[in-house]
């Protein structure tokens, strides 16, 4: 008996391009030799205080304070307050790409002014000296929110910056807004203070409208800290001339003073808000009045700021008194280190013997041997085997005695970066005397609990014994700690030092070792079966320098064997010569011709010089100039000069070429500031989505991110919270890794960024709080519900404790958490995320703003995902409707509604208006974004969707295969995006009845799945599950059941056993149990989905009426006509209400109907079916 059977099969399609969740990230950067920074004006007699003057909007250092030649700061106040240095900070308040600033605008530039004083009063010693603010207009906002972040600083997180709030005594507002006033909210009256600097439609205004709440209640966190300050509230007394002739009170007093505040005090200046700044001579009366307070605070400072910082040490001594932790991170940074290592079991073996203790007694091992044999390496693997053993490992270059003490300032600083509250370690980080800091760092080394850390003295090939007269030689042990306790390794090429246990290392004897360094080395294959290679590691002698040196030589040329070894028996030494170097072995004697070459090109441009140093740390290949220029922001002088202009750039590269010089220098202190400033570099120049083929550029940087991903994932002592773009680069490399589909990289960077930001700025900062942000993103997006939820769930408390409830920062959160819902198909949850984060909006924006919007458009989706098809579309409508208003027909954000209402029509058999709506979204795209865009492709794709569904396989096929190549080419043959076309393609050619092709689509998505998401993904599961349905339709039941059964394992494990995508599963299993007529069986999986579905999605949702439908089908077959009709009736009912009487689901039911009337001999009722089957 011939019957139908709907919802055979479960294909993932592309849904919507909106429905993803928001994600925090930084763009890059152009530097511009702008005025904005902190200069002195006046360094001041004998100087006991400072006082910054910090401009408004759109000012400047100079010109904000001057009138008639004159700046009052410069060359009036100095003679008043001849004990002050006098600084003003300028900041770029106006020339910010749209892409770079934050939505914390005006608090990024408080951070900065904190950065750059704690710099200047640390360079010049003078980081405890009495601190007077004088601030103008919005310049006082920036002031306020600099304190607030001071004094969030503690220890290990930036905790120099709360130098700034512990030196500050007093500050003059001058007309800064504090408060709305007469009906005026405080972001209505920022606007109207930012609109007399800056034109009408400038971006300022809109990010100060956007970000009014969030600065309100910012600044809320000020008055707690206020009372610690003497304040002045300056205030105009005139109104400002403004276009066409009116004037107006910019910042009334009412809210230039803050009435009651704690010793505070109001001060009239007879000017207007532009002129109450300028003063020409001291008769000027706000001259007389301003400078009379900047007196009187300069005469109370320094007693009262003098009487804190006492203060401040005795707590921290105390704190001193508490037991110390001696753990400090394990890092190979610096050191030369080979992937060519092997064999020496013997000797670590032997290493490990004498170090078996805890490092109470003295333990020390003297590796000796030949130069280039090994020892450097054996001690390198030695180490990272048994990192876990010691508390700490430090690495001393030992060549001489001057870069051996230099190796003890790199420690000194770098302990003092792990454990900044050591009074001891702070005194050796700030010592200028070597001497001093080894002396300081043995003492430490000494102390009585410290005992489980490693030294390992490297290259004391010159060390000082009877006989030696060079007086370049030294005694290595009065390099020791003190104490007799912990563990040393030496590594040395004299066959005297005898101060431990010697362990010989001897050249490598077994054949097969020398082979594998020569093939590694060389790029070469099949050297074992080589009588020239055999030869020629025999002439080597087991020395692995030797064969490195060769096998580097190698690799560059196209020179046989046969003649390398002809070359090598005539002349070792000219072949020695004219070998590539390689860092990892770092052997002196061939450097010396290339430190030749670099100190020359230092001599000519030092710039390019360091330019040489910084590109070790990105990939050897495509470093361009606008990558450079990205992390030029807050950089080194030199860097900001070679990445000027392409002109200064360019320069530097001729000069460098002309030498052929690419090899890095050895790490030292300075060189892990080389690699923060490429990473920098790199992180900074990751685009955000509305850069024109954003993916390219994603690609392009790719390589140098993987660079980067070793310089952060493995040298874990990078101090980044020294530079705080660093801490956002970092964050940036996991949104990179994440757009590629490199989860476990991108899980790693975003970690990493959580760290360093928890450790730089506390866990609740707005920042952190990002990296938490993206991480629920990632986790979700890896099938990781419950580690979603649970940092969502953090980003949202700190948001609602750090903003509120209603700011829209926590709105996102919000809404991101009804994605998460949505996916893991707790509807109801989902709904009140959305409603609560769509009621927030409209409040904060109003009902036409974009992110409004957005919510309403995720609304839509999810309507349609449980069937409520009317109110889905008018979701979409309105989305569409607002969104065509606000960014116009052609914006590609319009585009995305567009595109998501193509997916309704067709969902609801509305095949011609689908096409249609599809046709305009991929027009559209293809004009705003090219042909190759990603948003383009899915669209493609979605189009493929729509033919497949229309029967129309050829045009299906091509939509396909060009959204196939094209996702090829943007993501790579391993990106999710690419597998899910794969996909869809397994699926056309199984409707098609090519069963071997859709079986190798499905395999190769599958496998890729597995790489990328790993086997438990639901993704993965879902093409499992897709396998399962293609072996059901060859027949192979077996097969078919075991690939159900490991989907239905794997989605109730990861969803649940009640969600939608399991229950599609539980369906799929009773149609395939009906098949193999197993009544039963298939009876309780089709019982299971039903009950899921209406809990799910309610009775009459179309995935529920599609199992009612399977239920009349496997009842039609056991002869339960009763029961059968039933279920069809109750089918037909709910898909006409859903989908309407013409749609081809809708049909399909009747069509049932029909062969079940017929069976029973209704014929009446059988033809009446046929002829709507048959639409007559």
């Amino acid at each position: 008996m011939p019957y139908s059977r709907w919802l055979n099969t479960f294909r993932p399609k592309y849904k919507e391009a909106t429905n993803l969740p928001i994600k925090a990230a930084f763009s890059e950067s152009t530097y511009e030799p702008l005025p904005y920074e902190l200069i002195v004006l006046a360094e001041g007699l004998d100087p006991a205080l400072d006082i910054v003057a910090v401009h408004g909007l759109n000012g400047h250092h100079e010109k904000t304070w001057t009138t008639n030649n004159v700046n009052w700061l410069r060359d009036l106040l100095p003679s008043d307050i001849p004990n002050a240095r006098i600084l003003s900070w300028g900041y770029d308040a106006n020339t910010h790409s749209t892409s770079q600033i934050s939505g914390h605008y005006l608090y990024n530039h408080a951070t900065t002014l904190v950065s750059d004083l704690c710099l200047k009063r640390r360079l010049t010693k003078t980081r405890t000296r009495p601190i007077i603010f004088v601030a103008h207009s919005l310049g006082g906002i920036v002031v306020k929110s600099a304190l607030i972040h001071s004094k969030a600083a503690r220890r290990g997180a930036l905790e120099e910056h709360r130098s700034i709030i512990l030196s500050t005594y007093g500050i003059l507002f001058m007309g800064t807004p504090h408060q709305g006033g007469s009906g005026v909210h405080l972001g209505e009256l920022m606007l109207k203070v930012a609109s007399i600097f800056v034109t009408a439609d400038d971006k300022i205004l809109k990010h100060l409208e956007r970000d009014s709440e969030w600065l309100q209640q910012q600044l809320g966190q000020y008055a707690p800290i206020s009372n610690d300050f003497v304040t002045k509230f300056a205030y105009e007394m005139f109104p400002t001339r403004i276009a066409l002739g009116k004037e107006i009170m910019v910042v009334p007093q009412a809210s230039a003073i803050v009435p009651g505040a704690t010793n505070a005090e109001p001060v009239a200046i007879p000017a207007d808000h532009l002129n109450m700044v300028k003063f020409a001579s001291r008769q000027n009366r706000g001259y007389e009045k301003v400078s009379g307070h900047l007196q009187l605070l300069a005469q109370e400072a320094p007693e009262a700021i003098g009487a804190r910082w006492e203060e401040h040490d005795r707590i921290r001594k105390a704190q001193a008194n508490v037991k110390e932790d001696f753990t400090v991170p394990f890092s190979l940074s610096g050191i030369p280190e080979t992937e060519n290592f092997v064999g020496r079991k013997e000797e670590l073996a032997k290493i490990k013997e004498v170090f078996r203790g805890d490092g109470a007694q003295r333990a020390v091992v003297v590796l000796h041997g030949l130069g280039g044999i090994g020892k450097t390496q054996l001690a390198v693997r030695f180490v990272k085997e048994h990192r876990d053993t010691y508390s700490a490992i430090f690495w001393l270059n030992s060549k001489n005695e001057d870069t051996l003490k230099q190796s003890f300032t790199v420690i000194a600083n770098h302990l003092y970066k792990e454990h900044p509250s050591w009074a001891l370690l702070r005194t050796a980080a700030e010592a200028k005397d070597v001497d001093q800091i080894v002396v300081i760092i043995r003492q430490w080394l000494s102390a009585k609990e410290n005992h489980r850390w490693m030294l390992v003295f490297d290259n004391v090939d010159n060390p000082k014994l009877p006989g030696n007269e060079d007086p370049q030689a030294y005694d290595v042990r009065l390099y020791f700690p003190e104490a007799y306790q912990g563990s040393i390794l030496i590594t040395t090429r004299s066959s005297r030092l005898r101060i431990g246990k010697v362990v010989s290392v001897r050249k490598l004897v077994d054949i097969r070792e020398s082979i594998a360094i020569l093939t590694s080395t060389s790029g070469r294959v099949n050297l074992d079966r080589d009588t020239y290679a055999i030869d020629l590691v025999n002439q080597l002698d087991g020395l692995p320098l030797a064969l490195t040196t060769a096998g580097a030589y190698l690799n560059q040329v196209s020179t046989s064997l046969e003649d390398y070894l002809r070359h090598y028996r005539t002349s070792w030494l000219k072949l020695q010569q004219t070998s590539p170097d390689l860092l990892s072995y770092e052997d002196r004697a061939l450097y010396t011709t290339w430190n030749l070459s670099f100190k020359h090109i230092q001599s000519q441009n030092e710039s390019a010089g360091n330019l040489l140093r910084l590109w070790a740390y990105f990939d050897n290949q495509d470093v361009w100039f606008q990558l450079l220029a990205a992390g030029s922001e807050g950089s080194p002088v030199w860097f900001a000069t070679i990445v000027y202009d392409e002109l200064s750039f360019n320069e530097a590269i001729r000069l460098l070429c002309d030498h052929a010089l690419i090899e890095s220098l050895e790490m030292s202190g300075g060189e892990i500031s080389m690699a923060i400033l490429a990473l920098i570099c790199v992180g900074l120049a990751v685009p955000t989505k509305d850069v024109p083929e954003y993916w390219v550029k994603e690609r392009r940087l790719l390589l140098h991110a993987d660079k980067c991903f070793e310089s952060v994932y493995n040298t874990i002592n990078l101090e980044f919270q020294d530079s705080p773009n660093s801490l956002n680069a970092v964050h940036n490399l996991g949104n990179l890794y994440a757009d590629q589909g490199k989860m476990a990289e991108a899980e790693a960077m975003y970690r990493r960024a959580l760290e360093g930001k928890e450790k730089a700025w506390g866990p609740e900062h707005t920042s952190t709080m990002d990296t938490v942000n993206n991480l629920g993103v990632l986790y979700k997006d890896q099938g990781k519900m419950a580690e979603a939820e649970a940092m969502y769930r953090r980003a949202l408390e700190c948001r609602e404790k750090a903003w509120g409830p209603k700011h829209t920062s926590t709105l996102d959160t919000v809404n991101n958490l009804g994605i998460l819902y949505a996916d893991q198909g707790k509807m109801a949850e989902a709904e009140a995320m959305y409603r609560r984060a769509l009621k927030g909006y409209e409040k904060a924006w109003g009902p036409e703003y974009t992110s409004t919007l957005d919510t309403v458009n995720n609304l839509g989706i999810l309507y349609a995902d449980q069937g409520k098809m009317a109110e889905a579309e008018a979701m979409y409508r309105r989305a569409l409707e607002g969104k065509e208003k606000a960014w116009g027909p052609e914006h590609t954000s319009t585009l995305d509604t567009v595109n998501n209402l193509g997916n309704l029509y067709k969902n609801q058999g509305k095949m011609a208006e689908a096409e249609a709506t599809y046709r305009r979204a991929l027009e559209g795209y293809e004009k705003a974004w090219g042909p190759k865009h990603t948003s383009t492709l899915d669209t493609v794709n979605n189009l493929g969707v729509l033919y497949a569904d229309q029967g129309k396989m050829a045009e299906a096929e091509a939509m396909y295969r060009q959204a196939l190549e094209g996702n090829e080419k943007a993501w790579g043959p391993e990106h999710t995006s690419t597998l899910n076309t794969v996909t869809n393609l397994g699926n056309l050619y199984a409707d098609q009845g090519k069963m071997a092709e859709a079986e190798a689509m499905y395999r190769r998505a599958l496998e890729g799945k597995e790489k990328a998401w790993g086997p438990e993904h639901t993704s993965t599961l879902d093409t499992v599950n897709n396998l399962g349905i293609l072996y059901a339709d060859q027949g192979k039941m077996a097969e078919a059941e075991a690939m159900y059964q490991q989907a239905l394992e794997g989605k109730e494990k990861a969803w649940g056993p009640e969600h939608t995508s399991t229950l599609d599963t539980v369906n799929d299993l009773g149609n395939l149990y009906a098949d193999q007529g197993k009544m039963a069986e298939a009876e309780a999986m089709y019982r299971r989905a039903l009950k899921g579905y209406e809990k799910a999605w309610g009775p009459e949702h179309t995935s529920t009426l599609d199992t009612v439908n399977n239920l009349g089908i496997l009842y039609t077959n056991q002869g339960k006509m009763a029961e059968a009709e039933a279920m069809y009736r109750r089918a037909l009912e709910g898909k006409e209400k859903a989908w309407g009487p013409e749609h081809t689901s809708t049909l399909n039911t009747v069509n049932n109907l029909w062969i079940l009337y017929a069976d029973q001999g209704k014929m009446a009722e059988a033809e009446a079916m046929f002829r709507r089957v048959r639409n007559e």
